[in-house]
């Protein structure tokens, strides 16, 4: 984390960039730098609330926030009018998630120690969901195949709004039964107790000044998206589901994996597996939402980034099986990620 904070000497260069109007390319890569850490202190300064806000608000405070980057981001996008990005994001956040973060935490953690167990029960209930998720991804999708043109440029908006609906019902009762009705199910001896670094003040204002920061840096970062895959040859589908979701969790996938480094595997899987529920039940409404404020996106995703989430998701399903992990499985998994990126790179 204190590498990340030296990123932040990004933020007043990105700022001189676009006052003085660096190149596109040049502004896409100054504003993704200022974001890393960015998000980095909004996780920091939601975390350090919690302390002070109880374990069940600071567990719906780290479940709003935990992607609040990737929202950002994304808002700015929609109101560009890149609805394509704005959906590859999505589907390249859960797939990041589940092979990336998962991969690294189980690879970094299993060259440390020969097998790591995890709370199965747990898992397997976050792993089902999660199924269930991108079924609700992929039934609209079947959908539009299997009707006329013409009905369907009548029920395209209403379908997706109440698809958007029904997912944030779900993430709602989710949200319920983690923390009231099951919420035994996911507690976690702690080897250490923890105390607050700063004050309550320090990490509201923290938070503030990290959101309005990141704000004003995905604006610069979606306005250079278009000219800068024209000029470096990039799709900006590659930048949707590749970069954009890298860019925005880093500080989270950097925290995923050295927990896994304390042998806190259940916290590393907590953020890949939780983050990827979010995504889909949390952000993809939202934005569905948002979208209407401008021009309304569907939710219906193409068929490579469908085949890519589904096939993700059954891998997380086949990892909570035993409830232990090694390395091998951490290769695997990021094996498996980077074939699905050089895929989408020659798209």
């Amino acid at each position: 984390m204190k590498f990340l904070r030296l990123l932040l000497v990004f933020i007043p260069i990105s700022l001189i960039g676009e006052f003085v109007h660096f190149s596109p390319t040049l502004m896409f890569i100054l504003s993704a730098l200022a974001i890393i850490p960015l998000a980095g202190l909004m996780g920091e300064a939601t975390e350090e609330i919690s302390f002070y806000s109880g374990p069940r608000i600071g567990g719906f405070l780290n479940a709003t926030f935990g992607n609040a980057t990737e929202l950002i981001i994304s808002f700015f996008a929609l109101k560009a009018g890149l609805f394509e990005v704005v959906k590859a994001s999505i589907s390249g956040s859960v797939i990041g998630n589940i092979l990336l973060v998962l991969g690294a935490s189980m690879l970094a953690g299993g060259m440390k120690y020969k097998t790591q167990a995890f709370n199965k029960q747990a898992l397997e209930v976050n792993s089902s969901m999660l199924l269930f998720a991108v079924i609700g991804l992929i039934i609209p999708a079947v959908f539009t195949h299997t009707v006329s043109p013409e009905l369907l440029n009548k029920q395209y908006e209403g379908l997706s709004i109440i698809v958007a609906v029904i997912m944030f019902s779900i993430y709602l009762m989710s949200l319920f039964f983690s923390f009231y009705t099951h919420k035994d199910l996911y507690s976690v001896d702690h080897r250490e107790e923890s105390k607050p670094k700063w004050s309550l003040k320090t990490a509201v204002l923290v938070l503030v000044a990290a959101t309005v920061f990141i704000g004003l840096e995905s604006e610069f970062l979606v306005s250079a998206v278009e000219p800068m895959t024209k000029e470096a040859g990039l799709s900006e589908f590659f930048v949707g589901i590749i970069l954009i979701p890298i860019i925005g969790n880093a500080a989270e996938h950097s925290t995923a994996v050295l927990m896994a480094l304390k042998n806190e595997m259940d916290v590393a899987i907590e953020i890949a597996i939780g983050s990827s529920l979010q995504i889909i039940l949390f952000v993809t409404p939202v934005l569905i939402f948002l979208s209407l404020l401008f021009k309304p996106m569907s939710i219906i995703f193409n068929e490579f980034e469908l085949v890519a989430l589904l096939l993700s998701v059954f891998i997380a399903n086949r990892v909570s099986n035993d409830g232990e992990s090694n390395w091998l499985e951490g290769f695997q998994l990021l094996a498996v990620y980077l074939i699905i990126a050089v895929s989408f790179f020659v798209l």
